[in-house]
């Protein structure tokens, strides 16, 4: 059974670099914002959201990775149809011209080798594209399944209207990758931003021990730096939120 694009599980290895990088950073909020080890303690299930938040990363990745390679693979398909190949004959050709192209464990290498396999156990190519698109969940190759079944089982020009499709896509593609590297120098300056307000706490604590005193170990304390750092992540979240791209 093929993965699900839309879940990740971390290896043993990863679980480890995961927790103890989570951890780090909560120590450092802990003593800045708080001072105390029950603040450490207060904070430590942001643990659990920045695991997540990992999980999420690595999955957009993934995802974004697989859909760059299956641009090459539907123009090969499209190529292997053009030279007179049938549907099903189409991936085999396609998967020869994607190991020029891709390492042996490349995803979308694993991917055509999956349907090939299906289709040689007499599931048709629209069940096996569509099964790709429901576990990847990829805009681009749900839309390629919905195009290609649509043509197939209306007998229309199957060559003529892959060919075109997979333009559209590699296109829309190019265009996400050409925003992706216009907003890098952007990037850059919201992870800058982001760490702006400890690099602050950090530089008030060593060049002026006692200047943060009255906000730590009092309420009012507490409930001001509490507001201060909800205040942070939030920002933390919507410069995020800016800086992600959808095309």
């Amino acid at each position: 059974m093929m993965n699900d694009y839309n879940t990740y599980r971390f290896t043993r290895k990863e679980n480890i670099k995961y927790i103890l990088q989570g951890t780090v950073v909560i120590i450092i909020l802990g003593i800045l914002f708080y001072q105390s080890f029950l603040g450490i303690l207060f904070l430590s299930p942001l643990i659990f959201f920045y695991r997540r938040s990992r999980t999420k990363g690595i999955i957009n990745d993934r995802k974004w990775k697989l859909n760059l390679q299956f641009r090459d693979g539907i123009l090969s398909l499209s190529a292997a149809l053009e030279a007179g190949y049938s549907a099903e004959h189409a991936f085999e050709e396609a998967c020869m011209d994607l190991k020029l192209i891709y390492p042996e464990n490349s995803l979308v290498l694993n991917e055509f080798r999956y349907m090939i396999n299906q289709i040689h156990m007499n599931i048709t190519v629209e069940k096996a594209l569509s099964d790709f698109g429901e576990r990847t969940g990829i805009e681009d190759i749900l839309s390629f399944s919905e195009v290609f079944s649509t043509a197939k089982r209306t007998g229309g020009d199957l060559i003529n209207v892959i060919k075109i499709t997979s333009n559209i896509i590699s296109d829309k593609i190019e265009v996400k990758r050409e925003i992706i590297t216009l907003i890098a120098a952007k990037r850059l300056e919201a992870n800058i931003m982001k760490i702006i307000p400890i690099m602050i706490l950090i530089y008030l604590s060593v060049s002026s021990p006692g200047f943060l005193n009255p906000l730590y170990h009092n309420l009012i304390g507490v409930i001001t730096m509490t507001s201060f750092l909800l205040c942070y992540l939030g920002a933390y979240l919507l410069i995020d939120k800016i800086v992600a791209i959808e095309v």
